[in-house]
């Protein structure tokens, strides 16, 4: 008979064969979020997905893209002390306006 093993080894496997990161990475990411990028930046920008060390972010609006992709580096150099080297190595930034409440 098998043993159980916790939820998380198995969602980690489903990531891993998705090129996804493992749970406790993408945690770690989306709760450092507003230190990652800072109190200017963060509240237009939206971490969507890592795949194959590309995370997707999605900002409200052209001159946020820009910034965003000018500071790349150091968002990177961030994520690899938070995460680890390679789990991040560049940033998909796409414009994608807020709805209106």
């Amino acid at each position: 008979m098998s043993h159980p093993r916790p939820l998380v080894d198995g969602l980690d496997h489903v990531l891993a064969s998705l090129g996804a990161p493992s749970v406790d990475a993408i945690t770690a990411v989306l709760g450092a979020w507003d230190d990652l990028l800072g109190p200017q930046l963060a509240p237009h920008c939206t971490a969507c997905s890592i795949e194959h060390g590309r995370l997707l972010v999605s900002v409200d609006d052209p001159a946020w893209a820009d910034r965003l992709t000018w500071s790349e580096r150091q968002v990177i150099t961030r994520l690899d002390a938070l995460v680890g080297a390679g789990v991040v190595d560049r940033l998909d930034v796409r414009v994608r306006p807020r709805s209106e409440p």
